[in-house]
């Protein structure tokens, strides 16, 4: 058993962690919050955007294979385009490392990579894939941040250098679940089953947003054919976006709940070790009292 010295630097320095632990919890739980709004907010925005682009094509008499759009144009898939929405920090549990995982088990051949995050461009580094480029967004992660990385993606695609356009990221399930995902997002093939999929995948119910068959009479200015040559690159953009504060969401919601089981571990540990020092000490008392016992009796 160690000496009582040692066991009093023990509890000191858990109880040290277990302060800091306690307060990244808290500051997650804090940002949390935040993110939780800012996802659940731009939820029925980006879900009105894709029923909206579905309503134009509708109205115009075109499915999604028919809608004259370079997005719409299924082509061979010989490079795949990755965009990996990461963390910049670890302390999060498994997140990353689940992420990561489903990348490796699901994209094979040819691909090149675009990531958000410290911990992607590190994991693209050091499995030695091909990056295009990394970017740092904020917390806030404003629409803005995200321009020139939105830009350089669909350039891109539209130059044929990437034949497809996936994010990977962890999905906001609740607080306690992050599922990694990766959502392909062009070409559109099917734009009814892409708004169902973004139904399932961002709302998470199912009577948010229908699609619908307006019978109004609607007309387009200046046309509809230029209202609907610009819907298809927004689209994408705003659902970009929306993904991007999904994964914000999902990280500090994995932070909060790793850091809460570090701060109860600190407290477990920290009883554990209160009890041997005090088993220690009582032990050393009664030795001292046995030896004077035995001094006693020797006289």
């Amino acid at each position: 058993m160690a000496n009582l010295r040692d066991i009093r630097r023990r509890i000191k320095s858990v109880k040290n962690t277990r302060q800091i632990t306690r307060a990244m919890q808290l500051v997650s739980s804090s940002k949390m919050k935040r993110a939780q709004d800012a996802a659940v907010a731009g939820r029925p925005y980006a879900l009105l955007l894709a029923d909206l682009l579905d309503t134009v094509g509708e109205k115009l008499g075109l499915s999604g294979a028919r809608i004259s759009h370079p997005f719409f144009d299924k082509r061979e898939v010989k490079t795949r385009g990755i965009l990996i929405l990461s963390t910049d920090k670890g302390l999060c549990g498994p997140l990353n490392t689940n992420l990561f995982r489903k990348v490796s088990e699901d994209v094979k051949g040819d691909a090149r990579f675009i990531t958000v995050g410290r911990k992607a461009t590190q994991f693209v580094s050091r499995s030695k894939r091909d990056l295009m480029a990394d970017f740092t967004i904020s917390d806030k992660a404003h629409f803005t941040e995200l321009r020139p990385m939105l830009k350089l993606l669909i350039d891109a695609y539209l130059s044929g250098e990437i034949d497809t356009i996936e994010v990977a990221y962890p999905s906001f399930v609740n607080v306690l679940v992050q599922e990694p995902v990766i959502q392909s997002l062009l070409p559109i093939i099917d734009l009814r089953e892409v708004l169902e999929q973004l139904k399932k995948r961002v709302a998470g119910e199912e009577d948010l947003l229908a699609a619908r068959s307006d019978r109004r009479e609607m007309e387009f200015e200046p046309s509809a054919e230029a209202v609907l040559a610009k819907l298809p690159d927004l689209y994408v953009k705003v659902i970009i976006h929306q993904l991007l504060l999904e994964s914000r969401a999902a990280e500090y919601c994995a932070r909060m709940v790793a850091m809460k089981a570090a701060t109860d571990n600190a407290s477990s540990l920290v009883d554990d070790l209160t009890l041997d020092y005090n088993k220690a000490r009582q032990a050393a008392i009664t030795q001292e009292i046995l030896e004077i016992a035995a001094a006693a009796s020797s006289n």
